[in-house]
């Protein structure tokens, strides 16, 4: 069976319907971002800035062209830090949200225990001597 509305409608609807739907969707674009999934955090704020202000009017807000913003968000953009951070300030200013970068430790390899590396040196200089 065919959808009848297109998924964008659909998702444009309920960003602006759903508060917590619409701050979801931001924070979900910049863990994306943050998180190295630069494509996936492009799309997902491209959405949202469909969905909320629309691109004229960031455009407008940040002294950048419409088309320009329009590309750093397709597929090919690459925007720069300072107009990524400046749309996103905005942004965050325009919902009445703000996000925090909390640290925490990445689970990339385990961890190696500081005792058996001393052990280990410690072997070394002893059967050096």
């Amino acid at each position: 069976m065919a959808l009848t509305r297109d998924f964008r409608e659909t998702v444009q609807a309920r960003v602006k319907s759903d508060p917590a739907f619409r701050r979801g969707l931001l924070s979900e674009a910049l863990e994306c971002l943050l998180g190295g999934e630069l494509p996936l955090g492009k799309e997902l704020l491209r959405d949202y800035i469909n969905a909320t202000v629309g691109f004229p009017k960031l455009a407008e807000r940040t002294k950048l062209h419409a088309k320009t913003i329009h590309q750093m968000f397709g597929p090919n953009g690459n925007p720069t830090a300072k107009n990524l951070f400046e749309i996103v300030s905005y942004l965050q200013q325009a919902d009445g949200v703000r996000f925090t970068v909390n640290s925490r430790r990445a689970a990339l390899r385990p961890k190696r225990r500081a005792a058996s590396r001393r052990t280990k040196r410690a072997g070394v200089l002893a059967s050096s001597k």
